[in-house]
């Protein structure tokens, strides 16, 4: 008779704490994924399956233009920030100059400084230099803090890339740009296309930084879901738009780390 193979206690805890911290993390969620299908206004109890909350959030105008500003200022803050941080990112893993560990951190800077502080300092800066609020001074108050997130993923992304190949088409008569362009650049790729939507997803759930640096007509998707919740509570059409918003934002963390996973293997 073959023996029966035991789980040491150790392998079970682990198990159970799993199930546990997984249960505990997206229980709201799914509650939330349940009753935008209900047929009820009503939170409390369950009426019937429907999908008119999500009809009607497809229909709502003021939501639907908040969310065309928000992909607005995502899409803008980040193609400048895919730029400016990979560009920071090559020049502080493969030049030396006088001050470099200081501009390291100032660089970094924004990863850990809360973001009432950053809005804070952007609109008094907007206030010094007398620019009117508006979409464009949310733009750049969100290329301050997504600079540093695709420079921080593009600096681990060179980290294991061996600078000699640079070297040897160099000495094979490439210039510095021709050998940042075609050699470098294609080995980035990975590392810019997950940094670009880790900061895409992080602009569109910005709520304290646009809300300091907004204009009249430049609301944004989670200023307009804040206005709408303190003038009438959680809706099942809110429910909704959550649930689109989870989904979209999850699809685009899986594709970043696929793409993340896809570069480090190469």
């Amino acid at each position: 008779m073959a023996s029966e193979i035991k789980v040491p206690p150790i392998k079970r805890w682990q198990t159970w704490y799993t199930v546990l911290a997984f249960f505990y993390m997206y229980l709201p969620i799914a509650v939330l994924t349940i009753f935008s299908f209900n047929k009820s206004p009503s939170p409390s109890q369950w009426s019937g399956f429907t999908l008119e909350w999500y009809t009607k959030f497809l229909q709502n105008p003021t939501l639907l233009a908040a969310l065309k500003n928000s992909l607005s200022v995502a899409i803008a803050a980040v193609s400048v920030s895919a730029v400016l941080g990979t560009l920071t990112a090559v020049g502080l893993a493969r030049y030396y100059f006088p001050g470099k560990s200081l501009y390291r951190g100032v660089t970094y800077l924004p990863l850990i400084v809360p973001d009432i502080a950053i809005a804070v300092a952007t609109l008094v800066f907007f206030a010094a230099i007398k620019l009117p609020l508006s979409l464009g001074t949310i733009v750049i108050a969100h290329i301050v803090f997504c600079l540093a997130y695709v420079a921080v993923v593009v600096s681990s992304r060179l980290a294991s890339i061996d600078p000699k190949l640079e070297e040897a088409a160099l000495d094979l008569g490439a210039t510095p740009v021709q050998a940042f362009l075609r050699v470098l650049l294609p080995q980035l790729l990975p590392g810019i296309l997950s940094g670009c939507l880790l900061a895409f997803i992080l602009s569109m759930d910005d709520f304290v930084i646009a809300y300091f640096t907004a204009g009249v007509g430049s609301t944004t998707l989670p200023i307009a879901i804040f206005s709408s919740l303190r003038s009438g509570g959680v809706t099942p059409e809110l429910n909704a738009l959550s649930v689109l918003l989870i989904l979209a934002s999850a699809s685009m963390a899986a594709i970043a780390e696929a793409v993340r996973s896809w570069g480090n293997h190469e």
